[in-house]
């Protein structure tokens, strides 16, 4: 690529600093009108606590080492909510996507499950699993195995038949064409739904942690709620959106370095 396509791409994009100042332009501004708001009593600091109130709030968790046992305890839940739930729905979506048969066969059910709310079936789980650990990791499952099932399946089948039809004339055997045909091609739609799917792992902990839970950042929330602690409600919302975002930073770094060879559209 020549420099002056190069400098031709580049001309006209705001620097690293000027992008940092303009993510952070929005939340700043919201956190400065808060403030002042709370501060003068225009808005009631019973149900909006001001961000000051907040943070203090939060240097008195992060001190007292309440914070980081909940938040240790639910990272491991939706770690392995996610692991499991994932896992399945690459598996799952793998073999419906290659084989009619599997579609027929699995699909419909798989969908209607699918159709069936998280809060629905948290009585069956705590009913058949009891409220610790199994029924928790099940829930953050079953909102993590849709996403990678679906997008797994849809990019499987958004394959160029002709490279099927190349694989065979070369001789690939099955389980060769999956491995450098298939997955390769399905990545960018696979990794679009470890997206949504972690963020989904997510949702489904706070479902898990405010219904039947001793520990964890969902029940913390529950209990500062029975007790009108509203700053505490919203530092666990705070460290729920935290994660959510690294979390989704982490598999949109692991996305670009899978797909390197691909060039998008930036804006």
């Amino acid at each position: 690529m020549s420099n002056r396509t190069v400098a031709i791409r580049t001309a006209g994009k705001p620097g690293k600093s000027v992008q940092i100042l303009l993510g952070l332009l929005l939340p700043v501004t919201v956190l400065a009108l808060w403030q002042t708001l709370g501060h003068y009593g225009i808005i009631s600091d019973m149900l909006f606590p001001t961000p000051y109130t907040i943070a203090a709030s939060f240097v008195s968790l992060a001190a007292s080492g309440d914070l980081w046992s909940n938040l240790r305890i639910s990272a491991v839940r939706v770690l392995l909510g996610f692991a499991l739930g994932g896992g399945s729905g690459l598996a799952f979506g793998i073999l419906v996507g290659l084989f009619k048969r599997s579609e027929k066969l699995l699909d419909p059910s798989l969908q209607m499950i699918r159709m069936i709310p998280s809060l629905a079936v948290v009585p069956l789980f705590i009913l058949w699993f009891g409220i610790g650990e199994e029924s928790k990791v099940l829930l953050i499952a079953k909102a993590a195995f849709f996403p990678i099932y679906i997008n797994t399946f849809m990019g499987i089948r958004s394959v160029d038949n002709k490279l099927f039809e190349v694989s065979r004339v070369l001789g690939f055997s099955r389980p060769k064409q999956i491995l450098k045909l298939v997955l390769p091609a399905a990545v960018p739609n696979i990794m679009l739904g470890v997206r949504l799917s972690i963020g989904l792992s997510w949702l489904g902990l706070v479902v898990a942690e405010l219904i039947a839970s001793t520990s964890g950042i969902g029940y913390m929330m529950s209990d500062a709620r029975q007790f009108a602690d509203t700053p505490v409600v919203f530092v666990g919302i705070i460290i729920f959106a935290v994660c959510g975002l690294l979390s989704d930073a982490a598999i949109r770094l692991i996305e670009h370095r899978l797909l390197r060879w691909k060039e998008e559209y930036k804006g």
